[in-house]
């Protein structure tokens, strides 16, 4: 049973998440697994910090900064094919924070996933409530994809899936679905939808008896991957950019003072300025080539 706690200050889980310790969900079951400390206590959810409170995680005291305004700092990345969307694998495969740089305040949280065989476009943040509402099916946020596909698609498949088709786990269908060319065998689409379940696109094509060949994320909300950018690159989020996924999703706006600050922060002013990993593993700088790596 959840104690009522009538103090003033913000919730223990929307403070951390702010801080970019992990979503609000997640907190939520560090403070029912007695992870965390509020004063010397054992922390229960409801419980509110305050400034000047005692605040620790797994034994580790949390210096909390900037909780009414804190800092909110975003990440784009390329996503290629055979890394996992997990902070690590049990399997040793590679992982997308592999290749991310170390996060200047708090820690990078990846908005949703993609599968192992899906690239694409990758939003990470360290804003805890940020990524939650980009994900939560409340705020109905469009992802769009590029789809290869084998063999001819006929009128009816197409409307198939746009009024829906049943999978395992309930009713799924594309919002839209734009013919994108092709040659031979191999034919490209452009699809969206409002959700992101297990394989759902892929799903959904298997349910009209169509492979999907190769799957691309271009754009998550009203963020593109940039036409440039190879799988493997990352670069900051803009101001400009922050501040139109935040309006997305219910949140305040940020000045530019409230985002990063220092070498990489620095290159977010215009948000086309790339991070990759050389061949020797160092970071290194990248300007954007006017490059198609899908088709249009």
């Amino acid at each position: 049973m959840v104690e009522k706690n009538t103090r003033s200050g913000e919730r223990l889980q929307k403070v951390l998440a702010g801080q970019g310790k992990g979503s609000r969900r997640e907190i939520e079951h560090w403070i029912e697994q007695g992870r965390i400390k509020l004063n010397g206590r054992t922390a229960r959810l409801g419980d509110r910090y305050r400034p000047g409170d005692q605040l620790i995680v797994d034994g580790k005291p949390e210096f909390i900064r900037g909780v009414s305004k804190p800092l909110i700092l975003g990440l784009m990345y390329y996503k290629p094919e055979g890394e996992v969307a997990t902070r690590s694998d049990e399997k040793g495969r590679s992982t997308i924070f592999d290749r991310l740089p170390e996060c200047e305040y708090g820690r990078w949280i990846n908005v949703g996933r993609l599968d192992l065989n899906t690239s694409g476009l990758m939003l990470l943040t360290n804003n805890g409530e940020l990524t939650n509402r980009l994900m939560h099916p409340k705020y109905q946020i469009p992802r769009e994809y590029a789809v290869r596909v084998l063999g001819s698609v006929s009128t009816t498949q197409i409307n198939n899936m746009l009024h829906g088709v049943q999978l395992a786990d309930g009713n799924a269908k594309f919002e839209t679905i734009r013919d994108a060319g092709g040659k031979g065998i191999n034919h490209w689409y452009h699809v969206s939808l409002r959700e992101g379940r297990n394989r759902e696109i892929r799903r959904i094509w298997e349910s009209q008896g169509i492979t999907v060949s190769r799957l691309i994320r271009i754009r998550f909300g009203s963020l593109r991957l940039d036409k440039g950018m190879k799988a493997g690159e990352y670069r900051p989020l803009s101001p400009g950019e922050l501040n139109r996924i935040l309006s997305e999703t219910g949140l305040p706006p940020i000045k530019s003072y409230q985002t990063a600050r220092g070498r990489r922060s620095s290159a977010s002013s215009s948000g086309k300025s790339m991070m990759r990993k050389t061949e020797h593993g160092k970071k290194s700088s990248q300007k954007p080539k006017n490059r198609h790596r899908w088709r249009k």
